[in-house]
């Protein structure tokens, strides 16, 4: 059990949270929820023990093991994915090897009364105690099994980690959280680097294998099926429910409207209370109970209720032309590097208006189909754009194109027409910018409020085609919302590739599975894709692993 007790946090004359307290128990699957700069993630690191609170201190049982998943990269490149990874078990390595050297030190040496051979004797008592009482592992095969979980085939084990990208980088990282099997996990937007077949195996580790587990995410499917807890951080403190995302949402609601409630019947009783005290301010025999009127109202504490997004905004592509019957066709298409081959003879047809998802794991070639569509790479075979085609592209690295020396406002007003511009600082507010952020030149913004500005920027074009890769990585449930209800809305066709379930789901009649150098097209949503593969895929990649 991890006791929260009391924490501050206070700079600059600002308090973001105070007076907060619970507790974390054994098996615990919690997701901490509250909107940007409430202090979700400062909360996290504090119960790390990366950051400290301004008053109020966290309380851990002796050895217990807290494991955080870091938002920097590695910093070491000299090993494999396989050695990288094997540093999660590097305490039970060092405690083993610390016996053999004190084993062996006992062989040679002859002092057998004096006191420093005896307190070796008692080290490797202690340490041999601990050492054996750790459940026997196969710790190759755990390795093998998880990075297998998290995308990495058997070919990737041996390779350096210098070849791969951040974010599988960041699975190793994940990989080595899960593998010292922590009494608490805290994960900080733990998906957004792992495609859906590891998202579902994640999801499977936390819900049998894991601890406690507190998480940050915006992937709604993902913190429903895993957590039986919610802490919401708002307005400075917090609300502790014993409910999943989804119930936590209607409870909230309904607190909310008990707030309203209560707030409308003490300002009632304030009006009531102030028109007596100005009745009788000025008669002597009402002046004590004026007097205590007075009082009660002085100790008074106001009712507060909850910030709540009151904006109901609904936002639309601009009209665009019609495109032609068939937007996209591939036929015999090919792609290789050297001798690695990502797809072979594949054929897609998509019709105007359909709205497609590719899917499969991490390298199997969804975006690199993207890139053939867009003509950004060469490949054998034919791909062609249909007639009177305006593509709207949304690429991984979009946020790398956007002019550095406009400002945020800026950017988006140079493309919006119409009626839309009156609703500008809206919708820039649903994508997490406000207040000054809006008069900031691109150039300073990190990478993530880049890709938001990026999105915000697309959905103001006039486009039949649109092509999303990954669009979600970097948005709140809010702002993701905003972007799925424009989507559902849009009349153009769709292809997106995104590993975020929730979003997915009521947005594509038709899948494109990418899997073992093939595209196979499925005439099924995304729902009843996953439903059909979720068993098969978990048992595929426990087969992978052995």
């Amino acid at each position: 059990m991890i006791s929260v007790d009391n924490i501050a946090v206070e700079f600059s004359g600002h308090t973001l949270f105070k007076e907060v307290s619970f507790v974390i128990n054994d098996n615990d699957k919690i997701a901490l929820m509250g909107k940007n700069g409430a202090g979700k993630s400062t909360m996290m690191k504090i119960i790390a023990g990366i950051d400290k609170p301004t008053r109020g201190n966290i309380q851990y049982p002796k050895e217990a093991v807290i494991a955080y998943l870091p938002q920097h990269l590695l910093a070491d490149d000299n090993c494999t994915v396989f050695e990288e990874t094997s540093k999660a078990f590097s305490s039970v390595f060092q405690m083993r090897d610390e016996m053999e050297r004190l084993n062996k030190e006992l062989e040679t040496r002859t002092d057998y009364e004096s006191d420093e051979y005896m307190g070796i004797i008692d080290k490797v008592t202690e340490l041999g105690e601990i050492y054996y009482s750790i459940e026997e592992v196969n710790y190759d095969a755990e390795v093998e099994k998880t990075l297998a979980g998290l995308g990495f085939k058997r070919e990737d084990f041996t390779r350096p980690t210098s070849e791969f990208s951040g974010g599988w980088r960041m699975r190793i990282e994940l990989a080595k959280i899960l593998l010292q099997k922590p009494d608490l996990i805290l994960l900080d937007e733990p998906t957004n680097h792992i495609d859906i077949e590891s998202v579902i195996w994640l999801e499977d580790f936390l819900i049998n294998k894991a601890n406690a587990v507190l998480v940050i995410s915006h992937d709604k499917a993902f913190i429903d099926n895993i957590t039986n807890r919610t802490i919401e951080v708002t307005m400075g403190k917090i609300y502790d429910y014993k409910a999943n995302y989804s119930h936590y949402l209607e409870l909230r609601k309904d607190r909310r409207d008990s707030q309203i409630k209560a707030y409308k019947e003490q300002q009632k009783f304030i009006a009531e209370s102030k028109r007596f005290i100005e009745r009788f301010r000025g008669t002597y025999s009402k002046a004590n109970q004026v007097n205590s009127v007075e009082r009660m109202l002085e100790k008074l504490v106001p009712i507060e209720i909850d910030e709540v997004d009151k904006s109901a905004l609904k936002l639309r592509f601009p009209p665009c032309n019609r495109s032609g019957d068939y937007p996209v066709i591939a036929k015999e298409l090919s792609k290789q590097y050297d001798d690695h081959i990502v797809f072979k003879d594949a054929n897609l047809t998509i019709e105007r208006g359909e709205k497609v998802s590719f899917v499969g794991r991490n390298g199997e070639g969804k975006s690199t189909m993207i890139k053939a569509i867009m003509s950004e790479i060469d490949f054998k075979g034919e791909c062609k754009l249909g007639h009177n085609i305006e593509v709207g592209y949304f690429a991984q690295n979009q946020a790398s194109l956007l002019d550095p020396e406009l400002t945020v406002f800026e950017t988006v007003d140079n493309v919006a027409k119409g009626d839309v511009r009156n609703q500008l600082k809206n919708i820039l507010g649903r994508f997490m910018f406000s207040g000054d952020d809006i008069d900031k030149k691109v150039s300073v913004l990190s990478g993530g409020e880049r890709t938001r500005l990026a999105m915000v920027k697309l959905l103001l074009e006039p486009v039949n085609l649109l092509i999303l890769d990954e669009p979600t990585n970097h948005l709140d449930i809010k702002s993701k919302d905003v972007l799925k209800e424009a989507l559902l809305a849009f009349d153009g066709t769709l292809i997106l590739v995104s590993h975020d379930r929730d979003f997915l789901r009521g947005l594509s009649q038709k899948v494109f599975e990418f899997k073992d150098k093939r595209v196979i097209e499925h005439f099924e949503t995304i729902d009843d894709f996953l439903a059909r593969n979720r068993i098969e895929n978990l048992k595929e990649i426990n087969l992978q692993s052995k």
